[in-house]
């Protein structure tokens, strides 16, 4: 379900959209946009532990393999949200934002923007819910010690770029995993989060 939220940036002072992914249950085990084309057994790892090589599903960098890192998950405050810019839905239950550290390392192949690397990082909650990150399509929501990664920056192979991407939950859920979705054909990977 796309959820459209009107925000007011406070430094830009303009009307700005945000994307937000929500209760995406249909992005269960199996399900989702790119795929690893290997076939690893593990699908469990730790925080701070490497993913397997990512192969990159998209035409222009078919021969690009990367992978991800997630470092750290933090669950911000009603405030944060509040404070982040963006205008709260009056049809939706209230949402707390989950921010999710992650170190994105190109291995080999053409070099890569950013965006195209953490777009299939995936929220889980105790209660089954998953949720992709906020994504503003005008103006910049704010969130405290989480700034917005720069997605357009490319990596070339032996280059890593270190990102925090904020996920909204809804208030009252905890964050239980953080998970990289790897296509219709494969389980998704998992990084539990001790709370």
């Amino acid at each position: 379900m796309l959820t459209w939220t009107r925000a007011v940036p406070t430094a830009v002072g303009a009307l700005a959209l945000a994307v937000a992914l929500a209760g995406c249950n249909d992005l269960e085990a199996g399900k989702g946009g790119s795929s690893s084309g290997s076939s690893q057994s593990k699908t469990s790892y730790r925080l701070g532990e490497a993913s397997p090589p990512q192969e990159s599903t998209m035409q222009k960098y078919k021969d690009s393999k990367y992978t991800v890192t997630p470092t750290k998950v933090q669950t911000g405050t009603t405030a944060d949200m509040d404070n982040s810019g963006l205008e709260k839905d009056k049809d939706e239950a209230p949402k707390v934002p989950v921010y999710v550290w992650a170190t994105l390392t190109h291995k080999s192949g053409g070099a890569m923007e950013v965006g195209d690397m953490d777009d299939d990082l995936v929220v889980k909650t105790d209660k089954g819910e998953r949720t992709r990150a906020v994504i503003v399509l005008m103006g910049e929501a704010k969130w405290p010690d989480c700034p917005a990664p720069d997605t357009g920056k490319k990596l070339s192979a032996g280059q890593s770029e270190k990102i925090c991407q904020a996920f909204l939950i809804p208030e009252g859920q905890t964050a239980t995993a953080v998970e990289l979705s790897q296509g219709f054909n494969a389980d998704p990977l998992e990084w539990p989060v001790k709370n």
